[in-house]
């Protein structure tokens, strides 16, 4: 049943141009005018975050939007304070809606005395009043169950699909999906399902984290167009190295698509230099200027699929619904045409 109370976003610094994006959005699909809760959030001299909400949020169901990429902590720490004052402000539900959820490749202990961060975070994100997570392409799928409260993963390949539809139209017989590792296969065979490609892998073996020894391609990629498909690009060294190692195997383009563009350090140089002739990323981390500049490197949206989660969340309506193309292709109309 329908709640009276009307959805409130409210966004932290991590990643404003997207917030305001679903914001514009939920205004399109509502036909009512939807803005972001008017609040500060400042620091001490010391570093300390203090947030303040300008805006009465009593009985309101609130929708914060906050990814918890670089700087991780600060933003993580944001999150939990802007929660921490509306709950005090007596909203009645609160959100938590990360589209880059942070320490999420620390979900499982690796090594002896070495901590479960993801679960950490978990714990304190409930403690800190969330009551429920809208989030995008868990690293791991596991960490849903991290969590005592309910968590809605959205996926990213619905929206690459219709992307790759677009870009490669008439061509869609020479692609070839490719998972850069084994523990990638279930996240790659998801997207070559929906369009209709073969499937490969290539195999990595680590000396240390960091360094990769060997490589080697499972399957044919002879004069295939391949598709790298991946949750995280960080450094882009795995990335691109990989991109080598299928041009060597006689594949004859290799693009990627990444649902969360870290990419710290020297990642868009490598990129850049790379034999990629494309990476597509989402807006999940709001990009910084060197990586708009790039010349091979495009930024899908992902507002859409966001605001019409979070008006099923509100509405009590099916999320899982999103993770049908058919779903999705009418909320993106338009936005893939070449």
């Amino acid at each position: 049943m329908p709640s009276i109370t009307e959805p409130k976003l409210i966004s932290g610094n991590a990643n404003l141009p997207l917030a305001k994006a679903i914001a514009r959005r939920m205004s399109i699909h509502r036909g009512v005018s939807t803005g972001l809760v008017d609040a500060r959030i400042e620091r001490f001299n010391d570093g300390e975050i203090f947030v303040e909400v300008f805006e009465n949020v009593r009985g309101e169901d609130m929708f914060i939007i906050q990814s918890t990429s670089n700087p991780a902590n600060d933003n993580l720490m944001e999150l939990l304070i802007m929660s921490d004052a509306l709950r005090r402000s007596s909203a009645a539900r609160i959100t938590a809606v990360i589209p880059y959820f942070g320490y999420a490749r620390q979900d499982r202990r690796t090594k002896a005395r070495t901590p479960i961060s993801a679960k950490l975070v978990a714990n304190m994100l409930v403690e800190a009043g969330i009551e429920r997570v809208l989030t995008l392409d868990l690293h791991a799928a596991q960490i849903q169950g991290f969590f005592d409260i309910p968590v809605d993963n959205l996926y990213a390949s619905p929206i690459f699909a219709l992307d790759i539809k677009a870009h490669f139209a008439g061509r869609m017989n020479d692609l070839m999906v490719i998972s850069p590792d084994v523990g990638g296969v279930a996240r790659a065979r998801e997207l070559a399902k929906r369009i209709n490609a073969p499937l490969a892998i290539v195999d990595k073996r680590r000396e240390k984290p960091g360094e990769i020894a060997e490589m080697t391609v499972i399957g044919d990629v002879t004069g295939k167009t391949c598709l790298i498909v991946d949750d995280i690009c960080d450094t882009a060294g795995t990335l691109c190295k990989a991109a080598e190692v299928l041009i060597e195997n006689g594949a004859s383009e290799v693009h990627s698509y990444i649902t969360h563009g870290v990419l710290s350090g020297p990642a868009v140089e490598r990129i850049t230099k790379s034999v990629m002739k494309s990476l597509v990323i989402t807006d999940s981390i709001e990009a910084p200027d060197a990586v708009k500049a790039a010349p091979n490197i495009r930024i899908v949206p992902t507002a859409p699929m966001f605001a019409q989660a979070i008006l099923n969340i509100w509405n009590g309506t099916s999320v899982s619904s999103l993770f049908e193309t058919e779903t999705l292709d009418p909320i993106y109309e338009g936005t893939f045409k070449l």
